[in-house]
């Protein structure tokens, strides 16, 4: 039978499984590090290459013995987010407050720091008066 195009609609809109580089979850938690580093980017590629500092290990240890439910709060920003991480509430300081998430698929490979940013977003309005010579003959109102 045919399939209309209200269907064809209902199905493009259903989320996708997970698949990192055509590995799915399950599949990438059972990597060990280098099968993992040859899955993802350059930048982590190298990271996991180089090894990891102390304040990394210290971190990875701590977020393999807490449960998934509790929030681990750290000032470790340049750990990578690997497939073991997946459903860890992570509470990251950006230099003035933690900023607490849960780690998703889509985040391995990624760094701590991306997710917590150290830089507001100002938006700014229209000139106001005097910022130019035109807006004197703007109204105030």
């Amino acid at each position: 039978m045919p399939k209309g195009r209200k269907a064809k609609k209902v199905e493009g809109r259903r989320k996708k499984e997970f698949s990192l580089r055509g590995h799915s979850l399950p599949e990438l938690q059972a990597m060990n590090l280098e099968e993992l580093a040859r899955v993802l980017g350059a930048r982590a590629r190298r990271s996991l290459r180089r090894g990891f500092n102390s304040e990394t290990t210290v971190f990875f240890e701590k977020i393999a013995k807490v449960a998934k439910e509790k929030v681990l709060k750290t000032h470790v920003r340049d750990a990578l987010i690997l497939p073991a991480h997946v459903g860890h509430r992570v509470s990251v300081h950006n230099g003035r407050e933690f900023k607490e998430f849960e780690v998703r698929p889509e985040m391995i490979g990624h760094y701590y720091g991306e997710f917590s940013l150290t830089r507001k977003f100002e938006k700014h309005s229209g000139p106001g008066v005097g910022a130019t010579r035109s807006s004197k003959f703007m109204p105030l109102k």
